[in-house]
């Protein structure tokens, strides 16, 4: 048969039910439960087979039941009710208008978004991450802009051949059948960015936009009749393609990402964005694209750096090198050293930006991550284990400084609670709490008692073994459509059995197929008569790891046996709607990824919002949120000889914490039939996590502690025609060339015996020599604390030296004094760094100067 060519037709709506148009093109509706009602009423069999999509289930239901729906006063008012609600949300001051001299716009780049089912444009966790930051941010009233792609394939489909192996498909996708519409001039003629790109050839991209809540986000489209064929393609796949295609994307999505902005601001009247957000090294060609305007407004490359710095907040989700892009420095070159691409910036300073300059980098590549970091003043991991692994991942760049004062700090990921909670337990909440506000409910309260609370809990198991069920006999139907379904298939799982979930991408790190390190003690913790257990499991490799391909292979092989079959389940093709019932319905979240390699891993924070209970390595954000009563904790055999014997120590330790620990504590009940000790635990994990895992809250962080100051920074340096950044820029390059000349000569100690005691206070005096600087240009500093092993100070303090009145010359005076404030080995040193005001942290330059 030949290809047909497909397009959508969208319903007509009666004119008494255009607030079903309006619900369905926002995507609140997503996460607003009212209103997600409001549509599953028009037709629930059609809201099941569309997959929960509004726009799709109004283009399903017939012309005579929409007539019907519009004759139906109180339906005509409840849709009406809701859409009045949304333009109230819309409109109405919420957290975020309450902050003084807030900046009024925040653009936030993402390659991918993972927002709703129905709009597949993410492939996991940063994804994920993205949509939900933009859900946070509408609901605290936060002025984002989100900036993308639009993939015509997605990421992929995932199914298994006969012999487990997975397959991938790409279904193209039709954007007018999305809630999607294309920016248009006022004459109704496609809003277009173009990039020129070398051969003299331009890669135009059309902007889809759409709203979720009050946040609009844009995603540029190559797939345009302006583009040559081979260019239309290059936003056809998420992380499709070889290095030249990713960089294409990446320069689309920065540079053109930058251009749609600016489109959207004399269209959309969407404020010129103060603070830039770069979610992953991804969209870090932003920066080239605003330093180019800057330096078309009159700046040098340096002084439009600098501004541009200033209001940049770089965010890393990778703890590995090899997550990192990395593109042939050449290959860069080539498309940056004709000027037309970003005018005005030389292909040099575009080379140094991503540059592995650093010991242990990698000449002739251009690193992604290194630019990101560059580019931003303000950087950031998603742990705080992650980002201690960063500081080290990345302390070539600021030589000198301890592992502890290289710039990146940290703001550990959180979820969209509406999002992943189930609505049963929204419903618990707001009959037995009085509150539909999960993260704040009071889940110990004597209203809420522990049968209700664990009849909830077992409904959540129920509705995931039912899904699962028909997943798996979908899946065989597509698999083998010419057999029968066999009879086993409807018995697997059971609702009344402890069910362990593991989802995520399967890369190697992540370690799938730990559980089966030994696969009879596991069949016998399966099927024990007394306290079985089952696992469901999920989760998609790279189309080009055939690594974590066979890893699937494997769980999948073993998930066939006849003595395992009903109570181990791998589902194909993971995605938003099926997470939103796996999580709630698992009573244990697994997670066993190689410590530290998982950045935060918000899995099984969704998982935790709904009462389920963790069992993880201690890495990413359990690290710092495990406290004994919410979960276990797997001991991490770092010590181990090998990768086998680590794997062997923690694989056997998991087992027997599930069967000597987690099951006994599951099936342990009560005259009622309820596990008391376990609710105990539900309860402490619904009070104490649900807050520290919100989203909102990590949002706000991310307002109050990088976009509030990368604002303020950004109009300081910004005023007067940018002579902020002017002055800056000249103080740097003044103090680097002055730098080979800062030393410390001398220092002298005083105030303390021989034998000094805990109390006592020991004076400094360091005689340092400035050169052309002045005492103004730096800060000396003594650094201090316990002296362990070689020499090295354990978690060193500081303590900065006053410069003598009048001091100046060639040796200019530092004072200061030190408490003797613990007992042991003491040591110190005296250091030199540049100081501005203009800097965010001391290693900002990466100078230093300590004495010999």
């Amino acid at each position: 048969m030949k290809a047909i060519r497909r397009f959508t037709v969208r319903a007509v709506i009666p004119e008494s039910l255009h607030a079903l148009d309006e619900l369905a093109g926002n995507l609140r509706w997503s996460w607003h439960q009212p209103t997600r009602d409001l549509f599953r009423h028009v037709s629930e069999q059609l809201w099941r087979q569309t997959n929960h999509d509004p726009i799709a289930l109004l283009g399903a239901v017939s012309p005579e039941h929409l007539a019907d729906l519009a004759n139906d006063e109180g339906f005509v008012g409840w849709a009406n009710g809701l859409r009045d609600d949304l333009r109230r949300y819309i409109e109405e001051p919420r957290w975020y208008q309450s902050l003084p001299d807030a900046p009024r716009s925040i653009a936030y780049f993402s390659p991918e978004f993972g927002i709703a089912a129905s709009l597949p444009q993410y492939s996991g966790g940063l994804g994920i991450l993205a949509g939900d930051h933009l859900k946070s941010a509408s609901d605290l009233g936060v002025p984002l802009t989100g900036v993308g792609l639009f993939y015509r394939s997605g990421y992929f489909a995932q199914s298994l051949s006969a012999d487990g192996w997975q397959q991938e498909s790409y279904p193209t996708f039709d954007p007018d059948g999305m809630p999607l519409s294309v920016l248009r001039h006022v004459d109704g003629t496609p809003a277009l960015v173009a990039l020129a790109v070398p051969d003299g050839r331009t890669l135009s991209a059309r902007i889809w936009t759409t709203l979720v809540g009050r946040v609009r986000l844009l995603l540029l489209d190559t797939n345009i009749p302006e583009n040559d064929d081979d260019l239309r393609g290059v936003t056809d796949r998420l992380y499709g393609g070889g290095g030249e295609h990713r960089l294409l994307q990446e320069l689309l999505l920065g540079i053109g990402g930058v251009r749609a902005l600016r489109v959207a601001g004399t269209l959309l009247g969407v404020q010129a964005p103060t603070v830039f957000h770069t979610n992953e090294g991804h969209a870090g060609f932003q920066g080239l694209e605003r330093i180019a305007e800057l330096i078309g407004d009159g700046l040098t490359f340096p002084q439009a750096l600098e501004a541009v710095r200033a209001g940049t907040v770089f965010t890393t989700h990778t703890p590995v090198a090899a997550g990192i892009d990395r593109f042939e420095a050449s290959l860069v070159r080539r498309y940056f050293e004709g000027h037309e691409l970003v005018t005005g910036i030389d292909v040099d300073d575009v080379l140094r930006l991503g540059a592995e300059d650093y010991e242990g980098g990698a000449p002739g590549v251009f690193n992604m991550a290194v630019m990101g970091l560059r580019l931003a003043q303000r950087a950031n991991g998603v742990s705080k284990l992650h980002g201690d692994v960063s500081r080290h991942m990345f302390a070539g760049l600021w030589p000198g400084f301890d592992f502890d004062e290289v710039p990146i700090g940290s703001v550990t990921n959180g979820v969209h609670a509406p999002t992943w909670t189930d609505p049963l337990l929204f419903e618990l909440a707001q009959d037995a709490l009085g509150t539909s506000d999960t993260a704040h409910a009071d889940w110990f309260s004597p209203a809420l008692s522990d049968d209700a609370l664990w009849r909830v809990r077992g409904r959540l198991r129920e509705n995931l073994v039912q899904d699962a069920r028909t997943r798996l006999a979908a899946a065989w139907h597509r698999r083998s459509p010419s057999t029968i379904t066999p009879p086993w298939l409807s018995a697997v799982l059971d609702p009344n059995v402890l069910t362990i979930g593991f989802a995520r991408r399967v890369a190697t790190y992540k370690r799938l197929t730990l559980m089966l390190h030994d696969k009879e003690r596991l069949t016998r913790i399966l099927n024990d008569p007394e306290r079985p257990v089952q696992l469901v499991i999920a989760g998609k490799a790279h189309p080009a790891d055939d690594g974590g391909k066979r890893l699937i292979q494997e769980l999948v092989e073993f998930a066939a046996r006849p003595e395992v079959r009903e109570r181990l389940v791998f589902l194909p093709d993971y995605d938003i709607t099926m997470a939103q019932t796996l999580y709630p319905g698992c009573d244990i979240w697994l997670n066993n990824p190689l410590r530290p390699l998982e950045a935060c891993g918000t899995s099984g924070m969704k998982a935790a919002l709904n009462g389920t209970l963790n069992l993880s390595i201690l890495d990413g954000w359990w690290a710092e949120y495990f406290d004994g009563e919410n979960g276990w904790a797997i001991p991490s055999a770092d010590a181990a000889g090998d990768v086998a014997e680590r794997d062997a120590l923690e694989a056997n330790a998991l087992y027997d914490l599930i069967e000597h620990q987690i099951a006994p504590r599951f099936y342990d009940r009560d005259e009622g039939g309820v596990p008391a000790r376990w609710m105990h635990q539900v309860r402490h994990t619904l009070t104490t996590l649900s807050p520290e895992l919100s989203a909102d809250r990590m949002v706000r962080q991310y307002v109050e502690d990088l976009y509030l100051p990368a604002a303020e920074e950004a109009t300081g340096l910004g005023s007067d025609g940018y002579g902020g950044a002017r002055r800056f820029a000249q103080w740097k390059a003044r103090v680097t060339a002055a730098w080979p000349d800062i030393a410390v000569l001398h220092v002298e100690s005083g105030g303390v015996d021989a034998v000094p005691e805990v109390g006592d206070r020991l004076r400094l005096r360091a005689y340092v020599a400035l050169g052309e600087l002045s005492p103004d240009d730096v800060t000396v500093e003594v650094v201090y604390g316990h002296a362990g092993e070689d020499d090295e100070l354990v978690a060193p303090q500081h303590v900065r030296l006053e410069p003598r009145e009048n001091s100046s010359g060639r040796a200019a005076a530092f004072e200061g004094v030190v408490p003797l404030d613990r007992s042991g080995a003491f040591g110190y040193t005296v250091r030199v760094v540049p100081s501005n005001p203009a800097m965010a942290n001391p290693a900002e330059l990466g100078l230093i100067t300590s004495a010999g």
